[in-house]
């Protein structure tokens, strides 16, 4: 036996029109309906009829869908009788043939009411329960069950029956909602519903058209106390309403949703027929100006057929799509690209040179190489072009010299920072599926300046993220500054190889020790060391003063600077290898005359080292001192840093205890090992300084470097410490006016350095005479501008006892220290 899976109040209506008028059909219960039906006797046996999809309720008339053979032979020979059966549901409703374990065993007597053959051949039959029964012995199952049954508990008595009454209420008004708010079912349900008198029948009659499972169906039918039961009712009941109320705010939303979509189509419409008429619309406007612009581009036919291949696709899309502005987006960047589209060289070396001249004082290196390149290419034009790279301090002019380059090639420029980049994709762009996706920084560049020939600048290439879970940049530029690989450069927003070959990179960084070697074997190395003094002097005659003035709007006249000021400028209040501190300074002299003259007061246009005093304050830097050799135990090194060279000073100092050596002044490992060895050195060798060696077990040794906040480390300071603990230890005087630099070992080598020129104009600006290096180091002097080390004495050493032999004096200092 099974029920129509949605049958619900509406069902219950239909069925009024199959039904004979005659027959008796009343689905509403009156009051003395109720007092009849609780009146009557359960029988003792009962013919049961399973349910698959429902429960039947006291009172409540169903119609169900008969189909098994054991329930029509039920049903004709119950119809043939006093029409009374008892009802219980399944389970399990998906069970065909089910046992008496598969039954409940509460269920409802039921008076068959009617038998209708429906049209489509099924049968239904037409019941209505009257009261609950509890089965207590199954006596037959063929043809049908029949079994011995006693009737279910009586309900208990209301005890609030105002708080009963209006959950009576409530269930009526919730229901009554529910029958509004839902199209399906039929008006005359809030008729039926309204006029119920009965509020025994209503609970069952809510009960048996609710939206639940069967379960839950069965639970309200076995309930005893109708107050629990409303309840439970009333719970459900507003679970059904909120849904529903949910159903139709989604369904309105949606329905406000396509409302206005159909009326932008529609306006859409109108639109492009009125632009039709007009001439054309606009996204047509766009695709003939991409065809137009492709028609003068001089791109290879390769590069055609893909220009050609993506206009098909965008001809075939929806203008309102969100892939036709991508796909728009990626043609007008292949027409807007300079594909073989070069600028004139000026191969003039004469203007060149001159450009070079006039925009940087010095630099000879540079500029002899940059001629060269240009040389080579008046000779043969398919020159690939150079990857340079300037290694220097801040300051000396790397970034400025590449725009100097471009000047004097006349070619456009093009400057990218690539500090503190860290993902692959800036460089190489990203592919079009995703969301914002552009091409790289590279392509981007290009497009902008419209030349496949430019200068390129990749500025800092030292400072690149390396080791980013977003893809290694330094990986990316691998490609890019290779000439064998760059001809065919790939963008992954492009999509096609790009030629980079004829583009001239030049990269820029403060040191190569983080740059990739893979990256630093691609590129020719150039060094900016650092300049003189003199250098700095005309530098901010030539260039840095005539700028400020400018900037500033003074004229020449107004402020003057003498050698004597800019000498004072540089050596007191800047400390740097380049110029960038000096024109902050040259700066805040002309911001203050420039004040004197805005407000018409009297000043002296040339200036004086006391007007530097009142404008730049007390001198922040004092010159570089080497100390007196009056002192055991001290001796002047030299430095390499980040912004040039600088002296430094190790101090040895004993006292006496059980040969303890201590190191401060914030080294570093390496430089730390220098001190051990130079200090176990000195121990073996002790006798050829006529030193005893039992003393090294009576005296602590500690040695200093000043200026402790600034970290200090590398191995060039060896033999400056070795000199130092042999002066400590003989208490012989250094010699004056000295420096020295070089990496020690215990075999007693002295093996060179690096940053020799930085360290070398650093001695000078100290006013040191003599430096000792070592002999290997012979070839990086040769390198050096001879007007750098006018007036130097160097000291080639190979061994480490030939330095202690020239740097200690056989004079022992004043009040020498009494070591025994």
């Amino acid at each position: 036996m099974t029920v129509d899976e949605g049958f619900f109040m509406k069902d219950l209506f239909e069925m009024t029109d199959i039904v004979d008028a005659e027959t008796e059909f009343f689905p509403l219960l009156s009051s003395e309906d109720e007092e009849q039906i609780k009146a009557e006797e359960v029988p003792e046996e009962l013919p049961i009829l399973p349910l698959r999809n429902t429960v039947l309720f006291p009172g409540v008339v169903i119609p169900i869908t008969v189909g098994r053979d054991k329930s029509i032979t039920l049903m004709r020979e119950a119809y043939r009788g006093d029409r009374t059966i008892g009802v219980v549901a399944q389970k399990d409703p998906d069970i065909e043939d089910p046992f008496v374990s598969d039954l409940h065993t509460i269920g409802t007597v039921a008076r068959l009411i009617k038998i209708l053959q429906m049209p489509d051949g099924n049968t239904t039959a037409i019941i209505q329960g009257k009261k609950r029964f509890e089965m207590l012995e199954m006596v037959q199952q063929e043809p049908y069950f029949k079994a011995k049954v006693k009737a279910y508990e009586k309900e208990k008595e209301i005890q609030n029956q105002e708080v009963f009454e209006a959950l009576i209420s409530s269930v009526k008004d919730v229901n009554l909602q529910i029958i509004d708010k839902s199209p399906g079912i039929p008006s005359e349900a809030a008729f039926a519903l309204n006029n119920i008198e009965s509020t025994f029948y209503l609970i069952n009659f809510v009960s048996s058209n609710l939206k639940v499972d069967n379960g839950i169906k069965q639970k309200l039918l076995e309930m005893t106390d109708m107050e629990e039961k409303a309840a439970k009712v009333l719970e459900l009941l507003t679970k059904d309403l909120q849904l529903l109320d949910l159903k139709q705010d989604i369904q309105k939303k949606v329905k406000v949703d396509m409302d206005k979509q159909q009326r932008d189509f529609m306006l859409h419409q109108q639109l492009k027929t009125i632009q039709d008429e007009l001439g054309g619309g606009p996204h047509d406007q766009e695709i003939n100006e991409l065809n137009e612009n492709a028609k003068n581009n001089k791109w290879s036919k390769e590069i055609g057929k893909t220009f050609d291949n993506e206009m098909a696709k965008l001809l075939r899309m929806n203008p309102s799509a969100a892939e036709y502005s991508i796909q728009l987006n990626y043609l007008e960047l292949l027409v807007e690209l300079p594909w073989n589209e070069f600028t004139s060289d000026n191969l003039d070396l004469g203007h060149a040179k001159k450009v070079l001249d006039d925009d940087h004082f010095g630099l000879d290196k540079i500029k002899d190489r940059i001629i060269e390149y240009l040389a080579v290419l008046k000779l043969k034009n398919d020159m690939k072009a150079p990857i340079l790279c300037f290694v220097g301090p801040p300051g000396v002019g790397k970034t400025s010299l590449g725009k100097s380059i471009a000047r004097a090639l006349e070619r456009k420029y093009i400057r990218m920072s690539l500090g503190g980049v860290r993902d692959e994709a800036e460089l190489r762009g990203h592919r079009k599926t995703y969301i914002g996706a552009m091409p790289g920084r590279i392509i981007q560049n290009l497009k902008k300046v419209k030349s496949t020939n430019p200068v390129f600048m990749l500025d800092e290439v030292d400072k690149v993220s390396s080791n980013s879970f977003t893809g290694d940049p330094q990986a990316a530029l691998l490609e890019i500054l290779d000439p064998e690989q760059n001809n065919t450069f790939y963008d992954n927003y492009l999509e096609v190889e790009y030629d980079l070959s004829r583009v001239m990179f030049i990269a820029t960084a403060n040191t190569l020790s983080s740059v990739h070697p893979a990256l630093r074997d691609r590129m020719e190395i150039i060094d900016l060391s650092g300049y003189l003094l003199e250098e700095k002097v005309e530098i901010a005659k030539r260039h840095l003063i005539p700028k400020q003035l400018k900037e500033h709007g003074v004229k020449k006249s107004q402020v003057r600077f003498n050698k004597q000021v800019l000498e004072s400028i540089v050596e007191n209040y800047t400390r740097e290898a380049g110029v960038r501190t000096l024109e902050k300074q040259i700066a805040k002299v002309t911001r203050n005359r420039a004040k004197y003259i805005a407000m018409e007061e009297k000043y002296d246009a040339k200036l004086t080292i006391n007007d530097l005093n009142e404008i730049l304050g007390v001198p922040r830097y004092q010159k570089d001192k080497n100390i007196t050799n009056d002192i055991a135990g001290v001796v002047t090194g030299l430095a390499w840093t980040s912004v040039g060279g600088e002296i430094l000073f190790i101090e040895v100092s004993l006292s006496k205890g059980k040969g303890q050596l201590k190191l401060t002044g914030n080294l570093g490992d390496v430089m730390k090992e220098s001190a051990s060895i130079a200090y176990e050195y000195l121990k073996s060798h002790s006798e050829l300084l006529n030193i005893d060696p039992d003393i090294f077990e009576k005296w602590n040794v500690h040695v200093h470097v000043p200026e402790g906040a600034t970290p200090k480390d590398g191995p060039s300071a060896g033999i400056t410490m070795l000199t130092a603990l042999a002066s400590a230890f003989t208490q012989r005087k250094v010699r004056s006016k000295m420096a020295m630099t070089g990496e020690i070992t215990l075999r007693g080598k002295v093996t060179p350095v690096g940053g020799i020129k930085e360290k070398i104009l650093a001695a000078k600006r100290a006013k040191i005479k003599d430096i000792i290096i070592s002999q290997e180091n012979r070839m990086d002097i040769g390198e050096i501008n001879k007007d750098f080390i006018e007036g130097l004495n160097f000291i080639y050493v190979d061994k480490m006892m030939d330095v202690l032999e020239y740097a200690l004096l056989k004079d022992k200092v004043k009040q020498p220290l009494k070591i025994q």
